[in-house]
């Protein structure tokens, strides 16, 4: 994340991963350890190449999303700016968060898996009462 403007998530949404513990068994790397909010969803989506995602904005909800495998083409603006979205390539094992009131979108150059933590429930009625569809990208 760039260290002039820590906050603002629409412009750097990369978060540091915390440091890997590694014995004989194998490796843990750390994704996000919070103490508050509580993660209240947990899903893992594919998605094709060639393929769009998001175009949307949550009015409370918060996400973070860890690339399993593959990238993602990263747009985002905070609600109400009239210029365009910050574009950020975010690659395989990376970690980027996506907080309220952020239009955000996604476009995939590559199959991409992607694991994303949420603060909201993917209850379709939940999720959807909490959505707003833009036209980012």
């Amino acid at each position: 994340m760039n260290n002039k403007d820590k906050n603002d998530y629409a412009k750097y949404p990369l978060v540091s991963l915390g440091q890997i513990f590694k014995d004989d068994r194998g490796i843990i790397q750390p994704l996000v350890t919070m103490s508050k909010p509580i993660i209240q969803s947990a899903v893992m989506i594919e998605s094709k190449k060639g393929t769009i995602r998001a175009n949307h904005y949550h009015k409370t909800d918060w996400h973070y999303c860890y690339i399993i495998s593959g990238s993602i083409e990263y747009y985002s603006r905070h609600v109400g700016i009239e210029q365009g979205p910050s574009k950020l390539l975010i690659k395989t094992g990376q970690l980027f968060y996506t907080p309220p009131l952020v239009e955000h979108a996604m476009v995939f150059p590559e199959d991409t898996v992607f694991l994303t933590l949420g603060g909201g429930t993917r209850l379709s009625e939940d999720y959807e009462a909490d959505l707003v569809r833009v036209k980012l990208v």
